[in-house]
């Protein structure tokens, strides 16, 4: 069984940890599957929530790495995000899809897809998918990744990993920093074509 993540695993930039994660296994109270799809953002770019400095909102991406920053989209949905870097940069990555594999009827009730022949692929494919499939709520902001009820463990080598440009944004939309398990039918959106020159196998 691979090894449970630690703080350490979070210190590097957004894009490589976002990177390292695809393949991880992410577990909340045990309910959770294998990371197919990420995003970066780091405060250096305008696309962060973090780009204008502190705020109530957002002071847990300005903590320390491997901690979480949990924030709504659009009033409806809980949104997962692992904070990276040194603390008091500002940087994290959104997890944008999982391959559910523990907890698939839990996730289902909590989907309100109750039928046992639903197609799996609904069930993470998608920030708010993954937040709600999960039952993260405020109540998770700013906990620890290596303690409960959170576990991560780490990506087996030799992944293919997909990159390209971030979803759902406006700014600096130009930066490949969404990462994917390449050909996964598990992601949100499948990467452009143009993403095959960017495939990067893991080590």
């Amino acid at each position: 069984m691979s090894c449970l993540l630690t703080p350490a695993d979070f210190v590097g930039n957004a894009p490589e940890v976002a990177h390292a994660l695809i393949g991880a296994t992410l577990l909340v109270d045990g309910v959770g599957g294998v990371i197919v799809e990420t995003e970066a953002y780091d405060a250096g770019e305008p696309a962060a929530h973090s780009h204008t400095g502190p705020t109530s909102r957002n002071r847990a991406l300005f903590g320390p790495p491997g901690h979480t920053y949990v924030y709504r989209s659009y009033g409806i949905h809980w949104c997962l995000n692992f904070v990276c870097r040194e603390a008091g940069h500002g940087a994290g990555v959104l997890i944008r899809a999982l391959h559910p594999t523990h907890g698939l009827v839990l996730m289902r009730q909590r989907r309100n897809l109750f039928a046992d022949s639903t197609d799996d692929r609904l069930l993470c494919s998608g920030p708010g998918r993954v937040g709600q499939a999960l039952g993260i709520t405020l109540a998770h902001y700013g906990l620890p990744l290596n303690a409960p009820p959170f576990a991560v463990r780490a990506a087996p080598a030799n992944m293919q990993v997909s990159s390209g440009p971030r979803i759902g944004i406006s700014k600096a939309v130009a930066l490949p920093w969404r990462f994917g398990l390449t050909d996964s039918p598990y992601l949100s959106r499948r990467f452009a074509s143009t993403s095959k020159e960017k495939i990067q196998e893991k080590r």
